[in-house]
């Protein structure tokens, strides 16, 4: 297919099409309402279903319900509406249910403002409902990735039957970049005879439950979680390694759109004879701890800068994964502001004179 130039939200929401998604169930909030405001037309017109729920409590609810049936389901919201649907987020989970979730995040924290940030790093990967449970959670940093891993999202979530979301700030639901639909995607066919609630005339029925009331019962069922979740990790863990070929003096570590600013700095630094690497993860669960500790421990490497538009949240994964062989610091800027190339040049150079 030839490319086609599209707003950010609106290639999400085709691309839900063309992996197979039948049933969208969303409330509007600003900077992903296009995503709605899209599949209002489209997702008819491909012989699925769009409704806007009253709340983004029913809307994730209305997820719950659909995905028991084994149809390919999502919905899309920004960071206080992702809050208000944690807990059904905890429930599907529980009951084990493919489904998608997509988060264009804004700042925050409470109502904060509408424009790009990464401070729900928190919210997708160490949970944000209750329980024992983990999000797959992918991270594009340009228009093509956010098709290619909404695709790949309902693969992933079919063959784990586990929810799985889909974070970008706010620029990537609003820029536009040309886009490219793949011709030969087959989605994953996974096998829901066992569970899905299709009916049961002809078998016993399906019970799709959460609660467990033996504690037995609950801890082996726990337990049968996080073994799926260590499949994901040694199956599902993706990055970039960009500029790591040489040797560099500093790592940075950063992903989705702010990755792209990176990457400019290191350009600009190497024709001033500073060299610089960069790690980005493409999954932020599972988190690519391996390949950070792997590039950080490079002798010529006197420092490793987590880069992130938010306070320090990716952080704290970062020094995880170095394990305090290297300084590890962070930067970054809230409520909306983007950092400029110069302004993470400066740290980096900064960062350097201090740990020469």
């Amino acid at each position: 297919m030839a490319k086609k130039l599209m707003k950010g939200a609106e290639a999400i929401g085709e691309a839900a099409i063309w992996a197979g998604c039948k049933g969208y169930f969303c409330y509007p909030i600003t900077p992903q309402t296009e995503v709605a405001e899209y599949l209002a037309k489209r997702m008819p017109e491909s012989g699925g279903v769009f409704l806007q729920a009253e709340s983004e409590l029913a809307a994730a609810n209305m997820i719950f319900g659909a995905a028991a049936t084994g149809t390919r389901v999502f919905t899309s919201s920004s960071s206080p509406g992702i809050s208000l649907m944690s807990e059904a987020i905890s429930y599907i989970a529980a009951a084990e249910l493919p489904t998608v979730f997509v988060n264009i995040m804004r700042s925050g924290p409470g109502l904060g403002g509408i424009l790009p940030a990464q401070s729900d790093y928190f919210q997708s990967t160490k949970g944000g409902g209750h329980g024992d449970y983990h999000l797959v959670v992918l991270a594009p940093a340009t228009i093509q990735e956010a098709v290619d891993m909404m695709m790949n999202a309902f693969d992933i979530a079919d063959t784990y039957r586990t929810p799985v979301m889909v974070v970008g700030d706010g620029l990537i639901g609003q820029m536009m970049e040309p886009v490219e639909f793949p011709d030969d995607y087959t989605p994953v066919k996974a096998d829901n005879s066992s569970w899905a609630t299709t009916g049961c005339k002809d078998r016993d029925p399906h019970l799709v439950k959460t609660l467990y009331l033996d504690p037995q019962l609950c801890d082996d069922f726990n337990h049968k979680l996080a073994r799926k979740y260590d499949e994901i990790k040694e199956k599902e863990c993706r990055w970039e390694d960009y500029n790591l070929e040489d040797d560099y003096e500093v790592l940075l570590v950063s992903y989705g759109t702010m990755s792209r600013i990176c990457k400019t700095v290191i350009e600009d630094l190497e024709a001033e004879g500073i060299k610089v690497g960069l790690v980005r993860p493409l999954t932020l669960f599972p988190f690519p701890f391996d390949a950070i500790e792997k590039a950080s421990q490079k002798d010529s490497v006197k420092a490793v800068i987590s880069v992130e538009m938010s306070m320090g949240q990716m952080v704290e994964d970062v020094e995880r994964a170095v394990k305090y062989k290297k300084p590890v610091s962070h930067y970054g800027r809230a409520g909306g502001i983007i950092p400029t190339p110069d302004e993470v040049a400066k740290v980096i150079k900064e960062t350097l004179k201090k740990n020469k």
